[in-house]
């Protein structure tokens, strides 16, 4: 994992949010890949890019930050219904496009979970094999989750990720005001994981003081990182935010 850390902290640029929300989160301007990667070569900040494989094989140039390949996916245009996300693109399919490193999602909780884990286990053993990083998306999903934010299952997502051998875990961790409780799960959450390094998910877009503050909580929490994507390209400076945050994760 250490390509995509600096000063042992990483920040992405995550943009595979067309495949999983559809046209809702784009505008005229971040609707257009090139407008992503231009934000990527101006703020210099960012340790890796997310992209699905089509984006990638028609965007991605060198000069870029290292870039993550998501593996698979699913659309919104199941409601209902028990998430299930399958595989898409191979390792070797990723590997052919430049990727430094790939992506799965597993949503824990959900009835198809195990069909994922199996998938996730095949992934992480052909990445080492080829030694490049695998990331978990660890998302808590499906009918028996009542909160997709509950700290107590986050840490378990992130020991399952460690123990299916996952390089980083990618995890939605939402703050609730409460600095001294927010810290502690978020503490508790990076000892579960044990050296699988822990990314938190910038998430919908929230005011600026609240993704500084989630930021600073990262980082003291002993979090790797951040992968931020909405939160981004959504907002009219996205290049002066990238260099704040990357400030506060960097120093």
């Amino acid at each position: 994992m250490d390509k995509f850390l600096r000063n042992g902290h990483g920040l992405f640029l995550a943009y595979d949010q067309g495949f999983e929300h559809g046209p809702s989160d784009f505008n005229a301007k971040n609707v257009d890949p090139k407008y992503i990667l231009n934000i990527a070569k101006e703020s210099g900040v960012f340790t890796g890019i997310i992209f699905q494989k089509g984006i990638a094989e028609r965007y991605y140039t060198v000069g870029l930050p290292p870039l993550i390949i998501k593996l698979n996916g699913k659309t919104a245009l199941h409601a209902g219904e028990e998430p299930f996300a399958p595989l898409l693109c191979t390792v070797d399919e990723a590997l052919g496009l430049g990727a430094s490193g790939v992506g799965y999602t597993v949503y824990v909780g959900s009835e198809r979970e195990a069909e994922m884990t199996e998938t996730f286990g095949r992934v992480v053993r052909e990445c080492n094999q080829k030694g490049i990083p695998t990331i978990g998306w660890f998302y808590l999903r499906g009918k028996q989750i009542a909160n997709p934010h509950d700290p107590k299952k986050l840490a378990y997502a992130a020991r399952l990720a460690l123990e299916l051998g996952a390089d980083g875990v990618k995890l939605q961790f939402t703050i609730s005001g409460d600095e001294t409780n927010d810290l502690r799960n978020l503490k508790w959450i990076v000892q579960n994981a044990g050296k699988c390094k822990v990314f938190i998910s910038g998430g919908s877009k929230a005011p600026d003081e609240e993704m500084f503050s989630l930021a600073k909580k990262v980082k003291d929490a002993g979090c790797a990182g951040m992968a931020v994507g909405r939160n981004i390209w959504q907002r009219e400076n996205p290049v002066e935010f990238s260099k704040e945050v990357g400030n506060i994760l960097y120093s």
